[in-house]
């Protein structure tokens, strides 16, 4: 199934899904958790288009994989070609906001770690990207004054305020158009909080932004 970027209004977006940029470790509670150092600059990795699902729709991840491990996190819907870009430039090309779950196989990313390998494989799969609809922002937006959760069979394991990321979202934006070209299309990822762990076969999974998107979902048994 192939993942079509649409707005709340339900208007689709007008630009195919690109790229899907993410960066680790951008809360430091959660570099804490799995035991890594807190970087002094963003971890940035690429999940292709093809990772991406509704996240409305059943999680379904073959138990084959192994275990799946969730983290969730504000998305951005990028609306404009960004290139070295400054921070006031970054922002300004934000079309959308939204929700994400950054799905990770941890065994076999910890294995892989271990042997100094890239660990695509346990994060860009098919299905690794469950994104929602998009809030679409008519004007300027406080980046620092976002919280989001994440409630698994009604008890809460995330929690996240943008307010405590160690780079800032136009900063990170800027960072992030100094490698990658963003263009319309593309999606970032800003980073999960602390409290990610085993996604249960079978869960129901509500995830709540700022009161303003709320959405609920399965994990396939």
């Amino acid at each position: 199934m192939h993942f079509v970027p649409r707005f709340t209004d339900g208007q689709d977006f007008p630009h195919a899904l690109g790229k899907i940029v993410c960066v680790g470790r951008n809360y430091a509670e959660h570099a804490k958790e799995l035991d890594n150092p807190v970087p002094s600059a963003p971890l940035l990795f690429i999940k292709p288009a093809t990772a991406a699902v509704p996240l409305k729709e059943p999680i379904d991840i073959a138990p084959s994989r192994g275990e799946v491990h969730f983290e969730t996190e504000l998305a951005l819907l990028i609306g404009d070609t960004l290139t070295d870009a400054s921070p006031q430039q970054a922002e300004q090309a934000v079309a959308g906001i939204g929700l994400a779950l950054d799905l990770t196989l941890r065994e076999v990313q910890s294995r892989l770690k271990e042997k100094g390998h890239p660990w695509e494989i346990a994060k860009s799969f098919d299905g690794a990207c469950p994104l929602s609809q998009f809030l679409r922002l008519n004007g300027p937006l406080d980046w620092s004054s976002l919280n989001f959760s994440l409630d698994i069979d009604d008890e809460r394991r995330q929690t996240g305020d943008t307010a405590d990321l160690l780079f800032p979202i136009p900063e990170l934006l800027a960072e992030m158009s100094r490698h990658f070209t963003l263009l319309p299309g593309d999606v970032v990822l800003t980073g999960t909080p602390a409290g990610v762990g085993r996604l249960p076969r079978g869960a129901r999974l509500h995830f709540d932004l700022n009161g303003w998107l709320e959405l609920e979902t399965q994990v396939a048994p």
